[in-house]
C-alpha cells in the first residue's frame, strides 16, 4: 500500500481546528514567533511549502507579502483558494519536486509543521534551496525532534519526587510513523492516516549543509497552556516550561 503523507483527506477537520480554535498552538505559539523571526515586509515574495489550507499564507498576505502556497492535498488547496486574499496564490504540488516554480524566485521560504511529513527530506530541502534567491532565508518550524518522537517519547511522573518528566525511548533511529487522524472512529474502513518521519538533528543539519543552507538561528518554543487545579498542576506546568514543543530554524542560502 502506498503511504500518503497528504493531509487532504482530513482537510475539513483540520481547517475547523485552526480557524475556529482561539487557543491552538498555531495561534498562540507559532504565529507570533514566526512573525517575529520572519519579519515579513511588503513586496517580498514568500513560498509557503506545505501550506495546508493557507492559515499562515493568509497571515503573511495581510502584511503585503506576495505569497505562493503549495501543498499536495487537493482538498486543502481548494479551501485555501476559497479563503484567499489578494496577495495569495495557491498551487497543488509536492514540495519534493516543485518544477512549476522557477529557480531563485523567492525572498524566503517557510515550512511550518510540514517538513516532518515529507518522505524525501533531501529532495524537499533541495527544491526549497533551488527556488530561494541567493541570500534568501528559509524558516522551518518542527515538532521538536528531540522531545516529540512518534511512538518513542511520552510523559512520565515520578511520585517520589513529584516531578513530571519526558521519557525518550529512541532518538538516533529514523522512524516512519502512521498517524491516526480518526482516533474516535473504530470502523477500520473509515480510518484515515497520514505519515510522519522522525530524523535526529544531525540528519537535518547534514542535509542543510548539503544544500548550501546555513543555520543562522535556532529557537525552542514551549507550550502556552497551564493545567487545571490538582495535585500535579505545579509539576505539569513546570514540565511544560522546561520541555519545548517546537523547534524553529532560520537558514540562509549561501
Amino acid at each position: 500500500m502506498k503511504k500518503s503523507t497528504s493531509w487532504g483527506k482530513v482537510a475539513g477537520w483540520y481547517n475547523e481546528l485552526l480557524e475556529e480554535g482561539e487557543d491552538t498552538y498555531q495561534e498562540k505559539v507559532i504565529k507570533p514567533n514566526l512573525l517575529r523571526v520572519l519579519s515579513p515586509k511588503p513586496g517580498e515574495e514568500i513560498l509557503d511549502a506545505g501550506c495546508g489550507q493557507g492559515y499562515f499564507s493568509r497571515i503573511l498576505g495581510s502584511f503585503g507579502v506576495k505569497v505562493v502556497g503549495l501543498d499536495a492535498g487537493v482538498e486543502l488547496v481548494k479551501i485555501a483558494k476559497q479563503m484567499a486574499g489578494k496577495n495569495e496564490t495557491y498551487l497543488v504540488g509536492n514540495a519534493e519536486k516543485m518544477s512549476q516554480l522557477a529557480n531563485a524566485r523567492f525572498d524566503a521560504v517557510i515550512c511550518v509543521l510540514a517538513l516532518q511529513n515529507m518522505k524525501n527530506l533531501q529532495a524537499a530541502l533541495g527544491e526549497m534551496a533551488r527556488v530561494l534567491k541567493p541570500g534568501g532565508r528559509a524558516v522551518f518550524v518542527l515538532n521538536h525532534p528531540v522531545f516529540r518522537i512518534p511512538t518513542a517519547s511520552s510523559w512520565g511522573f515520578d511520585e517520589s519526587k513529584k516531578t513530571q518528566y519526558r521519557r525518550i525511548d529512541s532518538y538516533m533511529s529514523e522512524i516512519t510513523q502512521a498517524v491516526d487522524m480518526t482516533q474516535g472512529i473504530k470502523d477500520p474502513s473509515r480510518k484515515k492516516f497520514t505519515y510522519s518521519f522522525h530524523h535526529p538533528l544531525q540528519v537535518y543539519f547534514k542535509a542543510f549543509y548539503k544544500h548550501n543552507l546555513a543555520v543562522t538561528r535556532l529557537e525552542e518554543w514551549n507550550s502556552h497552556k497551564v493545567s487545571d487545579k490538582g495535585p500535579r498542576k505545579a509539576a505539569e506546568d513546570r514540565a511544560r516550561k522546561e520541555t519545548p514543543l517546537f523547534m524553529c530554524l532560520e537558514l540562509k542560502k549561501n
